[in-house]
């Protein structure tokens, strides 16, 4: 379990040698819109999902707060796809990017 816990921590590293940084799309819920100008998707490059997120909390700070708490892990009813996986069922947010790929942005929903 710490393990997994250490993949979807977020402190800062360098870039892996050699990666270029990839054009990637960020697609946004409805719900979190708002921290980004209404935007529904943010066009960027990044070569990580580690990447992503260090560009969040610089260009949409308030939609980086909404996906990763005060210690820059993602929240727990946060949820972080790379095209159709899981970021955990890859390299956490070490997991590298391509151009093309899309990062989508799940926030889990409950209620009754």
């Amino acid at each position: 379990m710490e393990q997994a816990s250490a993949q979807v921590s977020a402190p800062r590293r360098s870039q892996p040698t050699g990666q270029r940084p990839a054009k990637v799309t960020i697609h946004v819920p409805t719900a979190l819109r708002s921290c980004c100008g209404g935007a529904s998707s943010l066009a960027l490059s990044a070569t990580t999902v580690r990447d992503v997120l260090d560009h969040l909390e610089q260009h949409h700070p308030a939609l980086y707060r909404s996906i990763c708490d005060e210690t820059g892990t993602v929240r727990r009813h946060v949820n972080l796809f790379v095209n159709t996986l899981h970021m955990r069922e890859r390299k956490g947010l070490d997991t590298l990017l391509a151009s093309g790929d899309e990062v989508t942005v799940l926030a889990a929903v409950s209620g009754g």
